[in-house]
């Protein structure tokens, strides 16, 4: 077996290294600078998983918004005022920092790519669910793979929040997953757009850009969040307060309106989740709680 692949980053001699860097560091400024219009109002407690496929691409176009009002952030000297933001539908990457109206023909015309996809926190699979298939020769070295956790700031109401991302190298976790994926079949693409050069244009829609394993039984090819890269990232964000409560916590707290059809099961755990609120209230003094409680008597009121 191959040496497990070592992370990558572009050449510090690449003339659009500064942008880079600024970029990813736009990216985890996210939590301070996304701003959406998005209220939800009126959803039912069980109907609390349904919110990642609602609102997933919304949240998505509403990240690459914010990034286009940040460019104070990623463009400070205003060297690239002839770029922005572009989401593309269904072909990688689906996020292009690119100049308006162009062919993507050149290097001056695409800089860098980002596979972009949302974790809606509460999310009943506990992880991020997409896949990523795409082959390594498909990605330059300067594309990236960005993880938006996501929820809303009441729970079951208000608007979206996001939390800090996570960001790798596109080419380095193509490498990682078929490293650690036994056969893998890697597609026969000519992209191969290998340096920040750029010299190859980015894929398109009928491309065959995807990997494939020789076998796979359980149809799990691709699931991102199951290669173990991102183990310590998933672990650290599942601690994220919602509401001075763990997001972990949340979900184990509602998957019960899903597991459990009896009212008076559910209305046990509300009670004791009730309590323990109660509890760290006075040991606290702090107002949040109250807002968290009557969260909790409102979810109470829709069973």
């Amino acid at each position: 077996m191959s040496s497990e692949p070592k992370p990558i980053s572009p050449d510090l001699k690449w003339k659009h290294f500064a942008l880079y860097k600024n970029v990813k560091e736009a990216l985890y400024s996210l939590p301070s600078f996304f701003k959406t219009e998005t209220v939800i109002e009126g959803i039912s407690a069980t109907d609390i998983f349904t919110l990642n496929s609602a609102l997933g691409a919304t949240i998505e176009n509403q990240v690459v918004t914010t990034l286009n009002q940040m460019r104070s952030v990623w463009d400070p000297d205003e060297k690239y005022l002839l770029y922005s933001f572009t989401r593309q539908a269904q072909t990688f990457p689906d996020v292009l920092l690119k100049k308006a109206s162009v062919t993507h023909s050149s290097e001056e015309d695409i800089i860098l790519g980002i596979e972009l996809k949302g974790w809606y926190l509460i999310a009943k699979e506990g992880e991020p669910s997409f896949r990523f298939q795409v082959t390594p020769a498909a990605c330059a070295i300067q594309d990236l793979i960005v993880v938006v956790p996501w929820a809303l700031n009441n729970i079951i109401s208000g608007s979206p929040k996001v939390f800090a991302p996570y960001i790798e190298s596109a080419r380095y976790a193509a490498d990682y997953r078929n490293h650690h994926w036994s056969n893998i079949r890697e597609a026969k693409t000519d992209i191969a757009i290998n340096s920040p050069k750029g010299v190859k244009p980015y894929p398109k829609k009928t491309d065959l850009i995807s990997d494939k394993p020789v076998s796979d039984s359980g149809g799990n090819f691709g699931r991102f969040a199951r290669t173990g890269i991102m183990d310590e990232y998933l672990g650290r964000t599942k601690q994220e307060l919602l509401c001075g409560i763990q997001a972990e916590h949340w979900l184990n707290f509602f998957k019960i309106f899903q597991d459990h059809k009896e009212k008076e099961v559910v209305a046990v755990e509300i009670d004791r989740l009730k309590r323990k609120v109660d509890e760290l209230g006075v040991k606290s003094g702090d107002e949040k709680y109250d807002h968290l409680r009557q969260i909790l008597l409102r979810i109470e009121s829709l069973l």
